[in-house]
């Protein structure tokens, strides 16, 4: 007898194979930080151990590089979001005939790849005399992240009714009260999710952190340089970690969503 919705069957199959694909990695990862073997896999399976998280927290070079990857991240965001909010701002009420031209231009530094980014950022700071360092590696990052930002922010613009804007002028607020009372309220939503992209864009970045950081190291280059050496299972101790965080995140957002959810139902029910 053929199946009743064979389609149905097709689609379970992809998505099974499609989340095996995603996920089997990261469980071989996983797996590989509590196998008691020097060799990061967990074939052959040499039983469940601790040792290779007291050899992450005993690692002093790992944890500077972490530290200068979180303080790199959070001065990329306090500097690309502003820009790329600004950038949006000037985009949405420029004249529609060089809205394009200007709305390529800065969208440009995404398109570029990104040892592109980084060698044109090392190479023009040489000329004023600025070496490289983790201050590069926030300008390099910053041409493009401010990028994403101002998209994320353009699109929220679309949603601005500039009457509300005309009419505080009206009424005497100033332009800079107009901006913190009228228009960061709206764009709030695309400002908080700049930020978390732009954290994130940061955290992960490679390419323009290892041509402009010079001798020191963010987490990313710090585990590419220690790849090169020969690598250990401390590192999959970190990336477990690392989804533990992410899982946990996910999770509280998720419970405190449905929190909010099922609290404005039960307002509702009892108005």
């Amino acid at each position: 007898m053929k199946p009743l919705y064979p389609g149905r069957n097709r689609a379970s199959l992809y998505a099974l194979v499609f989340f095996a694909f995603l996920l089997l990695p990261l469980v071989v990862m996983g797996g590989a930080a509590l196998n008691d073997s020097a060799f990061p896999a967990i074939i052959p399976w040499k039983g469940f151990t601790g040792h290779w998280f007291e050899v992450l927290f005993a690692d002093a070079k790992l944890w500077a590089a972490a530290l200068h990857t979180l303080v790199v991240a959070l001065v990329v965001v306090a500097l690309a979001v502003p820009i790329g909010a600004a950038g949006a701002i000037l985009v949405n009420g420029i004249h529609p005939r060089f809205r394009a031209p200007l709305y390529g231009l800065m969208i440009a530094p995404i398109l570029m790849p990104g040892a592109v980014i980084g060698i044109a950022t090392f190479l023009f700071w040489s000329e004023f005399g600025i070496g490289a360092g983790l201050h590069l590696s926030v300008l390099g990052q910053v041409s493009f992240i401010a990028s994403y930002a101002m998209l994320l922010v353009l699109a929220r613009l679309q949603s601005f009714d500039p009457a509300l804007q005309e009419a505080a002028l009206d009424l005497g607020a100033s332009h800079v009260r107009v901006i913190r009372r009228v228009l960061i309220p709206h764009l709030r939503p695309a400002l908080i999710a700049a930020a978390l992209l732009g954290f994130f864009q940061s955290v992960e970045n490679f390419n323009v952190t290892l041509f402009t950081a010079g001798g020191s190291h963010t987490l990313t280059t710090y585990i590419y340089s220690r790849t090169r050496t020969g690598i250990d299972p401390s590192i999959n101790a970190l990336a477990l970690i690392l989804i533990g965080i992410v899982l946990a995140g996910l999770t509280g957002y998720e419970a405190r969503r449905r929190y909010l959810r099922r609290r404005a139902g039960q307002e509702r029910a009892g108005g």
